[in-house]
């Protein structure tokens, strides 16, 4: 019996599990696993997870706390409890996010961080298994520049530039994630035509940076995520990490199609590219000359904060 695509995929890259759904990820046995808060809520939302959302609430009966405090602490224990489980699946990390409103306070930012760490180590899981996911923003950089001289990891999500991407990788980060779909999403709006395989504009995004990582030895793990097709995916086998929606690894199950790899160090070593760098000043510069970056980035920041308001009237309901 002939390999499927997703067992011949996890024998280039590393498959990652783009879900809240613990029942996805029994499936389809990815090595990590990542959250953000419109996932965790969509899955509070359904009747099996619910309950972790009540016991959050409930071991908050009593609490000193009250207000925007107590509704901050019930939400850093759902997503506490969330990634508990999902560590009890995954063999590897689970990526967990702090507040999108942090996104332009790096002070903010790490305080959270350290928070989540702590509270994780309460449960006796070691920080080596958790990454914080963080917007990238230049105060998101920053944050996570920090946290990493801490030995805490972290992963730079909302990455949709080069700029974005060099300026993660001088800041020691552990792991990016580019989206590649929603870089999609952005020119096919704009220009109105349809792209495909390596004319994608987010796959040829993604092979830039993890070419220029590779060139220059940068040891920041580029992570593809947001897919809207196989087809994408399969045009980055060999990336470092690619996190993939329960729908999309259904269909690299089902298929017993050859793939092949298409990204390696080997060949990336050989790319003629000079080395750049950027300070904030340059970064804001060079970041704001891509409207494609911009406009996505902002968008996902405010839709990622507006999930964040949901959960956080979901659980004032249950108060």
């Amino acid at each position: 019996m002939s390999a499927t695509q997703l067992d011949q995929l996890k024998q280039f890259t590393t498959v990652v599990a783009d879900t809240g759904d613990f029942e996805s990820m029994k499936a389809y046995q990815p090595q990590d696993a990542t959250t953000n808060p419109s996932l965790i809520l969509q899955a509070s939302e359904k009747p099996a997870y619910k309950h972790l959302v009540e016991k959050a609430v409930e071991e908050h009966k009593g609490s000193a706390l009250s207000g925007q405090a107590l509704i901050d602490s019930i939400l850093d224990r759902i997503l506490i409890l969330f990634g508990l489980e999902i560590l009890k699946i995954v063999p590897g990390r689970v990526s967990t996010e702090v507040d999108a409103r942090l996104s332009f306070d790096t002070e903010g930012t790490v305080a959270k961080a350290r928070h989540l760490i702590a509270e994780y180590a309460k449960e006796g899981v070691s920080k080596d298994r958790i990454l914080i996911k963080i917007a990238s923003t230049w105060e998101g950089i920053k944050a996570a520049e920090i946290l990493e001289k801490e030995g805490i990891h972290c992963n730079l999500t909302l990455l949709f530039s080069f700029p974005q991407a060099v300026a993660c990788a001088e800041a020691g980060v552990q792991l990016i994630s580019p989206f590649v779909g929603r870089i999609l999403d952005w020119y096919k709006a704009s220009t109105g035509k349809t792209y495909e395989g390596d004319e994608d504009p987010g796959v040829i995004s993604v092979k830039q940076i993890y070419t220029y990582y590779k060139k220059f030895g940068y040891k920041t793990e580029v992570m593809g995520a947001s897919f809207r097709n196989k087809g994408e995916i399969l045009a980055l086998a060999g990336c470092d990490l690619l996190t993939i929606s329960p729908g999309l690894l259904g269909e690299l199950q089902a298929s017993t199609e050859p793939i092949e790899e298409r990204l390696s160090e080997a060949e990336s070593a050989k790319a003629d590219l000079e080395k750049v760098s950027f300070d904030e000043k340059s970064f804001r510069f060079a970041f704001n000359e891509d409207p494609m970056a911009t406009e996505k980035t902002a968008q996902g920041i405010r839709a990622f904060a507006a999930d964040i308001v949901k959960l956080e009237k979901l659980v004032a309901g249950l108060l």
